[in-house]
């Protein structure tokens, strides 16, 4: 009976291990060759809206970074918004680059961590670009 009790312990202790790291996810890269430098200094608007190539990028860089909560083809199953109704043009560009620049703190927990300084600005729209591919009205 000790045995069995032994195993149910480590069992919750290895559950609440796993579900703490969930929110330990590192950022992967995301690989722009191909895309027009943009520096320093953040844009106003998608420099690569509509861009082939952002958009393959973008791809490969939400099913990596963003998928996790927002869900797979940006159909949220409750946890983050549904990206597929974000607005297109200028107002989603601005909506998209407060959160992906400085995340998300809603009641003092960290809804959305800030992506910007660990992915870079072409990375971002480029996800953007994906994200706009994909809106749905």
């Amino acid at each position: 009976m000790l045995v069995g009790s032994a195993l149910v312990a480590l069992g919750l202790v290895l559950t609440a291990q796993a579900v703490r790291a969930h929110g330990d996810v590192q950022p992967q890269p995301v690989d722009t060759t191909g895309l027009e430098p943009l520096g320093d200094d953040w844009r106003g608007e998608n420099p690569y809206r509509g861009n082939a190539k952002a958009i393959a990028i973008g791809d490969s860089g939400y099913n990596q970074n963003c998928a996790r909560c927002h869900g797979l083809q940006m159909i949220s199953g409750g946890l983050a918004p549904d990206l597929r109704y974000l607005d297109k043009g200028q107002e989603g560009d601005t909506w998209f680059q407060e959160r992906v620049r400085h995340g998300a703190v809603i009641n003092g927990v960290t809804k959305m961590p800030p992506f910007e300084g660990v992915l870079s600005q072409e990375a971002l729209w480029a996800i953007r670009s994906y994200i706009e591919s994909k809106h749905e009205d």
